[in-house]
C-alpha cells in the first residue's frame, strides 16, 4: 500500500489562475524507500509507521515544498522581479569619463569687458567726491547742482519754445525750430537706449535730481552729456560768437559731463558714451534739417 502524497501546486499565472500551457511537466509520485522494503520483507510495524510518516505529507508541507521548488527555478513566473534585485536598486556610479564636461571658457573679449566694467565702477566711485554733503568735496555740491540744471532738458525745451514764439526773424525761427527738433530727438534716443541697456546708477548716488522721469533710474548713457555735446556743436555751427564765448561753450559742455561723475549720477563710461552719442546726433539733425522748402507747412504754422 502506497501512501498518498500531495501534488506540487502549479505555477501561478499573471491572471491568478492556473493554466495548462504554463504548467510544468507532471511530477511523479515519490515513493518512500523504507516503505517498499518493509512491505517486501515484512518488516515490523515500527518501520512501516516510520515510512508512512515520512511518505505522507500534510497540506501545509506540500505547499512549502511547492514554494521551494518554485524558488529553485522550476516556475519562472514565481521568480523575484528584477526590480527587487540589489543590483537594480543600487545607483550606478558615474565613471570619470561620463562626467559632464566643464562649460566653455569665456572669450578674451568677455574677460576684457568685465575688467573694463570693474575698473569703471572703481574709478567712478573714487571720482564721486561730491556725491553727498559728507563727501570729500561736499561743499561744492550746490554749485554742481546748478550745472546739472543748466544741462537739463526741461530748461532747454522751455527756453527754445519761448524764443521761437518771440522770434520775428525767419532765419532765427529756422534755427530755433531745428534746435527744438534736436532736443526732442535727444530725449527720445536717450530714453530708448536707457530702456534697452538698463544699467543702474552708481550705488553712491543720491536720488535728488531735478525733474526725473521713469527711465532716469537708469544710468547709461548720460542724458546731460549727450545734450551738452549736441548743443555745443549746434551753437558753434549756427551762431556767430566771439572766440572767448566759443571757448566758454566748449568748457561748459565738458564741465557738465565731469560734474555728472563727481555728483555720483553716472559712471565714467556713461558720460564718455554720452559725449559720442551727442556728437553724432547733430549729424542726424543736419541731415534732416528743417527749412521752409523741406517743411513749408510747419513754418506756416509758426508764421501765423
Amino acid at each position: 500500500m502506497e501512501p498518498s502524497s500531495n501534488p506540487t501546486p502549479p505555477c501561478p499565472t499573471p491572471w491568478g489562475r492556473t493554466g495548462r500551457s504554463r504548467r510544468g511537466p507532471p511530477i511523479p509520485h515519490r515513493r518512500s524507500g523504507p516503505l517498499l522494503v518493509s512491505m517486501v520483507t515484512g518488516g515490523g510495524r515500527a518501520e512501516s509507521r516510520e515510512a508512512g510518516r515520512s511518505g505522507s505529507r500534510r497540506p501545509g508541507e506540500g505547499r512549502r515544498a511547492g514554494a521551494e521548488e518554485n524558488r529553485a527555478g522550476r516556475c519562472p513566473a514565481a521568480m523575484p522581479s528584477p526590480r527587487s534585485s540589489p543590483s537594480r536598486r543600487a545607483a550606478p556610479i558615474p565613471s570619470p569619463s561620463r562626467r559632464a564636461a566643464p562649460g566653455p571658457s569665456p572669450s578674451c573679449a568677455a574677460v576684457a569687458l568685465r575688467s573694463l566694467l570693474a575698473a569703471d565702477l572703481r574709478f567712478s566711485r573714487q571720482l564721486g567726491v561730491c556725491a553727498g554733503e559728507r563727501s570729500a568735496w561736499g561743499s561744492a555740491r550746490p554749485l554742481l547742482r546748478l550745472l546739472e540744471v543748466s544741462g537739463h532738458g526741461v530748461p532747454w525745451l522751455a527756453g527754445t519754445l519761448y524764443g521761437l514764439g518771440r522770434s520775428e526773424s525767419p532765419a532765427g525761427r529756422e534755427v530755433l525750430l531745428n534746435l527744438l527738433f534736436a532736443l526732442v530727438l535727444d530725449l527720445v534716443l536717450v530714453a530708448v537706449v536707457k530702456g534697452l541697456v538698463r544699467r543702474r546708477r552708481p550705488t553712491h548716488n543720491k536720488m535728488d535730481m531735478f525733474v526725473t522721469i521713469s527711465v532716469d533710474k537708469y544710468s547709461f548713457p548720460s542724458g546731460h552729456a549727450t545734450r551738452a555735446a549736441m548743443v555745443c556743436r549746434f551753437v558753434l555751427h549756427h551762431l556767430v560768437l566771439a572766440i572767448p564765448l566759443r571757448v566758454l561753450v566748449v568748457l561748459w559742455a565738458i564741465i557738465v559731463g565731469i560734474s555728472r561723475v563727481m555728483l555720483g549720477r553716472h559712471n565714467v563710461t556713461d558720460v564718455a558714451f554720452g559725449f559720442i552719442m551727442g556728437y553724432m546726433q547733430y549729424n542726424v539733425v543736419k541731415y534732416f534739417w528743417l527749412s521752409p522748402l523741406s517743411a513749408p507747412a510747419l513754418f506756416a504754422v509758426w508764421n501765423q
